[in-house]
């Protein structure tokens, strides 16, 4: 069973969220541009939520951003967009407005296919625990990735 199919609980909830904390102290840059910290609106309290999440690829001339709901629907910050798009974005240490949209299964594999080519070590390893298998850096993987796991673009608002 992959480790994604429950909500994370305990020292890996604590450990999930640490890297907040970098951020809230302006040491986002830390993580380079490989994560991002988005802030959204709790469906429910109303209230600014933040969570750090891993950058899957990045398009340098839109701006956009794209990431993976990893807990699919078990995720706060998944269903807290859902209900209210508009999000802040911060990498490193660059804030911007974005509104955040689930992606194609179609384009979704094709930006996993991005960042399996630049991180493959990582990829098999996030692979294993979204699917709770291990399988080849390929397409195929790819692509039953992306039917699994909701992808979302955070694209810059204006």
């Amino acid at each position: 069973m992959a480790l994604t199919h429950k909500r994370p609980t305990g020292v890996l909830r604590l450990l999930l969220r640490a890297p907040i904390w970098l951020y809230r102290w302006n040491l986002g840059r830390i993580l380079g541009g490989r994560f991002l910290m988005l802030t959204h609106t709790g469906r429910k309290s109303g209230l600014q939520r933040q969570t750090v999440i891993e950058v899957v690829s990045h398009d340098e001339a839109t701006g956009v951003y794209y990431i993976a709901a990893a807990w699919r629907d078990k995720s706060d910050w998944y269903r807290n967009i859902q209900q209210t798009p508009s999000v802040g974005v911060q990498v490193r240490n660059h804030r911007f407005e974005a509104r955040a949209e689930q992606i194609s299964v179609e384009e979704g594999e094709a930006r996993l296919w991005d960042y399996a080519q630049k991180h493959p070590a990582a990829f098999k390893e996030l692979v294993a625990v979204m699917l709770g298998v291990r399988l080849p850096v390929a397409r195929e993987t790819c692509r039953k990735v992306a039917e699994s796991v909701p992808l979302i673009s955070l694209t810059p608002a204006g």
